[in-house]
């Protein structure tokens, strides 16, 4: 498993209620930096599926409390009974290079031991997420404007 950088620390909660609330609105906030403002995708972020039942949010967090990279682990047993998706993975770009989002999907595979794992990956990272053994499960999609590739992992 990988480690964070010593500055950081892991946290993870299994309802979004166990989200401090000055953290929920850092990772709301990290979420629209990377996703809404740097790729400019206009879109609903709060989807209402963070407070799905089984709903696990992830984040690396900073001695001064700042959230520096996030991802959240849905239930998707709507598809498939025991499946398991991981997206919003967004890292700050202070951050970005010095294996924090690789820190946090290593724990979001942990918590998905034994599942399926889906994730719509941005298709410019496919080999990145081959890395922690997922393939490619369909053909590549445009979604807001950017090619995602579907993969799978289990």
């Amino acid at each position: 498993m990988r480690v964070l950088p010593p500055e950081l620390t892991l946290h993870s909660a299994a309802t979004w209620e166990g989200v401090p609330a000055r953290i929920a609105y850092g990772i709301g906030r990290l979420r629209q930096e990377v996703f809404v403002v740097e790729q400019e995708c206009a879109y609903l972020d709060l989807d209402g599926r963070d407070l799905d039942a089984g709903a696990v949010q992830f984040w690396a967090q900073g001695a001064r409390g700042e959230v520096a990279a996030t991802l959240r682990v849905l239930p998707e047993d709507h598809q498939e009974l025991g499946l398991r998706s991981i997206g919003r993975v967004a890292t700050a770009s202070a951050w970005r290079g010095r294996g924090v989002a690789a820190a946090l999907l290593d724990a979001a595979l942990a918590e998905c031991a034994g599942h399926p794992v889906l994730i719509h990956a941005q298709s410019y990272l496919t080999e990145w997420y081959a890395g922690f053994g997922f393939v490619t499960s369909g053909p590549e999609f445009l979604e807001d404007a950017i090619p995602h590739t579907p993969m799978r992992r289990g």
